[in-house]
């Protein structure tokens, strides 16, 4: 199906160049958003929402690695909006700043560059861990905690009440939206060990279906019976045998109802979200992580069944050295309106070959890669800049095309 992403807006350039990086990037480091800038980048997304990790530092003049030990939100969390909600950000306390995204922002405006608010929605786990009910569960009725699933009414409403606050209290230039759907069996937890179980990708696709309460309400909704259908995958997961699809398992019929219930979860969501951060600031611009496969379970938002959100740009991962990447930005460009830019996510690591470079950007290109998207400016050092600059070169964009210091507003 084709769907069209929104009202019209202005056409973006054919070309635009966007690093990600964290907060703490900047924090202590004044040479960060001059490197930014020396690339040649159009802008910059910064978590203004994020998971826990631990990340490496290697060109911080003071640190070399950062543990975060929870999801939280850097900027400001102020009472009067999240009092009397189960769902709130946490501070990132850990950090000396009450105002960590803004404190990255002034260095990047001060050297000419835009600041997009990266915000991942519903990966989650210290809210997941806090309120289990409102994870996903799959059909072995395993919650997983990282997982916040947007079936429910209240999580929907913490991702949009977050991204109002994103906006109204960032001030961003654009907004990147992470994680605007269910995730499912990949992209999980802290050391995950479940490479080795031999899964193949509809058995990954079916451990992400949820069968938490709220989805099964759906699922009846739709004339589905959700213990039948959860009974199925399990008879399914890990079993050899000729099916290679989640329709092959299922049935084309109980497949196409769980696909509309998914897809009009995730078109709710991006479209609410959407409309939370135009309703801030008419004039951001927004950014979806997304995948054109409907069964798709990691933070892209499977949007290959649903009318798109209004966004200005759909970015596709692109980490994947095969052809995975070009399959998903010819599948984007086909859903996208002819207003709705393309964007590859790429990752400068050493996938990419000594000499490889300009064979794999020109084929994104050809498969429809408008877009640029640089992941990370703080996790790479001397070498993974060298690469950056030479994917940017490759793309034929020059490096540190004169941006200078933006006014002050």
């Amino acid at each position: 199906m084709t769907a069209h992403a929104g009202p019209s807006r202005p056409t973006a350039p054919s070309t635009r160049a966007v690093g990600y990086a964290y907060p703490w990037d900047f924090h202590g480091d004044p040479a960060a958003a001059h490197r930014a800038r020396a690339l040649g980048l159009d802008a910059v997304a910064v978590a203004a929402a994020y998971h826990s990790v631990r990340s490496a530092s290697p060109l911080h003049p003071a640190r070399r690695l950062t543990e975060v030990p929870h999801a939280a939100s850097y900027v400001p969390v102020r009472e009067d909006v999240w009092r009397g909600r189960r769902l709130r950000p946490a501070p990132a306390g850990w950090l000396p700043s009450a105002d960590p995204f803004g404190d990255a922002c002034r260095a990047l405006h001060g050297v000419g560059l835009d600041v997009y608010a990266w915000t991942v929605l519903t990966h989650n786990s210290h809210l997941g861990r806090s309120h289990p009910d409102l994870t996903v569960r799959n059909a072995y009725g395993e919650h997983y905690s990282y997982a916040l699933c947007p079936s429910w009414d209240e999580v929907t409403d913490y991702c949009v009440t977050l991204v109002g606050e994103v906006v109204e209290n960032g001030r961003p230039d654009g907004l990147v939206l992470e994680a605007c759907g269910p995730l499912g069996a990949v992209h999980g937890s802290h050391h995950d060990k479940a490479g080795l179980a031999g899964w193949s990708t509809t058995d990954q696709q079916l451990l992400s279906l949820c069968f938490c309460d709220a989805c099964g309400r759906r699922y009846t909704g739709a004339g589905l019976d959700p213990a039948h259908v959860a009974a199925r995958v399990r008879s399914a997961v890990g079993r050899p045998g000729p099916a290679d699809s989640v329709e092959d398992v299922l049935g084309l019929e109980v497949a196409h109802a769980l696909r509309a219930v998914r897809g009009t979860t995730v078109g709710r969501l991006g479209t609410a979200a959407a409309e939370r951060a135009r309703a801030a600031d008419p004039g951001v611009r927004l950014v979806l992580h997304a995948a054109p496969d409907p069964w798709a379970t990691g933070a892209f938002a499977a949007v290959g069944s649903v009318p798109l959100p209004p966004v200005d740009v759909l970015v596709a991962s692109c980490w994947d050295p095969g052809p995975a990447g070009e399959t998903a930005l010819r599948g984007l460009r086909a859903l996208a309106g002819p207003g709705t830019a393309v964007g590859g996510y790429l990752q400068a690591d050493s996938t990419w070959g000594a000499d490889g470079v300009a064979d794999r950007v020109a084929r994104y290109r050809a498969a429809g890669m408008e877009e640029l998207h640089l992941y990370h400016l703080g996790l790479v050092g001397d070498e993974g800049l060298r690469l950056m600059a030479a994917i940017l070169a490759a793309a034929g964009l020059p490096a540190d095309r004169g941006a200078g210091p933006r006014p002050e507003v």
